[in-house]
């Protein structure tokens, strides 16, 4: 059973100054924000910097890549990770999705350039262009398979492609506003995507059509996320007989992060709500940690952990910045989460650290992939970083 994750009381941050120093900070709500420094006094024979603080703060653990640092006075600690290696030239302009395949061979990735790339994920290395959407592509995944790429743009159209040899195989039209976010029914006969239209709709890809209205918010649905419920949750049941075209919708639960504060469960074959929780600000992420616990974001930067049971109050809320939280992705027993002042990090259960993906500096990360032990990121500066976790 998940306790609360542990207590982010306080966040320490770490801004590069100039070569050789670093800003740092501690900032606690209700408490005045504790700043201090770090300085790299010389490299070891090994080639690992020696790195002091200022007083306040502790240097603990250092490695080439790595380094633990800790706030006594808020018995808060940080590990600040560097990319293990970054890819500049994948897109020109603002990288605003990524996702890497279920093999970790490829990565797919779309821009405020207009382009959609599939790349090798060791290199960065160019592997096909996806062409057909009109003005900027919002989102991308690779179905289980890998082999195959489902994409959702500001033209209404989502589409399907090969990775292998870039062709785009279905198109689905029926939205009436911007494709926002998709997810994938098990192996992905069936696929969901949800709108500025304030729908979500679910399609078969074998006949390429709309297979229902799954929900219809009269707002904006930024998120969506779709998994097994709880045997005690009731998911209702539906008003007609399914589509036989629908696979694995069955006790399934759709997530919708809302635009207007609400973050929606809706029973994905029963159509009928589940619950309905109001947040601090509008909703623009969501997942499953398991089938009973899930995480949402907001734009003024909260992390609401709920029990889809009782939704009446969340389990904890996680408050790092007032920066809109743009991506949340479960990791081990645990998730990673992004916001839009370049902060990105990682909690888990059996770590009484903090860990920081460093190096976006103030450039939002709008999305984050991972492959077992490697971290991918996107960034408004057109940069992908890859994270190596083998150390931990």
């Amino acid at each position: 059973v998940p306790v609360p994750f542990p207590a982010l009381t306080a966040a320490l941050s770490l801004r590069r100054r100039d070569e050789g120093e670093a800003w740092l900070s501690c900032r606690s709500p209700g408490k005045p924000t504790l700043y201090g420094s770090l300085t790299r006094r010389g490299l070891s024979t090994e080639g690992v910097p020696d790195i002091a603080a200022s007083e306040g703060f502790v240097v603990g653990t250092v490695t080439k890549k790595s380094i633990l640092i800790s706030c006594p006075h808020e018995n808060v600690s940080t590990k600040f990770l560097a990319p293990y290696t970054t890819f500049c030239r994948i897109h020109q302009k603002s990288i605003t999705c990524l996702d890497i395949s279920s093999g970790g061979g490829l990565g797919v990735s779309t821009s405020t350039d207009g382009t959609m790339k599939i790349w090798q994920a060791a290199n960065g290395e160019i592997r096909r262009l996806l062409e057909g959407h009109v003005y900027d592509v919002n989102c991308c995944r690779f179905f289980p398979s890998g082999l195959v790429v489902l994409s959702g743009g500001m033209d209404a159209q989502l589409k399907i492609w090969s990775a292998e040899d870039a062709s785009c195989v279905v198109t689905f039209k029926g939205h009436k506003g911007g494709i926002l976010d998709t997810a994938i029914v098990d192996r992905g006969r069936n696929v969901l995507s949800c709108s500025r239209d304030g729908t979500a709709r679910l399609w078969d890809c074998g006949k390429s059509a709309c297979l229902g209205v799954i929900a219809d918010c009269g707002s904006p649905v930024n998120g969506i996320a779709v998994g097994t419920a709880d045997n005690s949750l009731n998911l209702g049941t539906p008003e007609k007989a399914p589509s036989e075209r629908e696979i694995g919708t069955e006790g399934k639960i759709l997530l919708l992060a809302r635009e207007d504060k609400k973050l929606q469960g809706v029973g994905l074959q029963s159509r009928q709500p589940v619950f309905l929780f109001v947040g601090s600000d509008a909703f623009n992420c969501c997942t499953f940690l398991s089938s009973t616990y899930i995480l949402a974001g907001t734009q003024d930067g909260n992390i609401y952990q709920l029990d889809v049971r009782n939704t009446n109050a969340p389990i904890q809320v996680i408050h790092r910045s007032g920066a809109p939280v743009l991506s949340l992705l479960p990791y081990r027993d645990g998730f990673i989460a992004s916001q839009g002042d370049g902060t990105c990090f990682i909690i888990q259960q059996d770590l009484d650290y903090v860990l920081d993906l460093t190096e976006a500096d103030c450039d939002p990360v709008y999305k984050v992939a991972s492959w077992e032990k490697q971290i991918y990121t996107c960034c408004r500066d057109g940069i992908v970083r890859r994270y190596q976790l083998s150390e931990l």
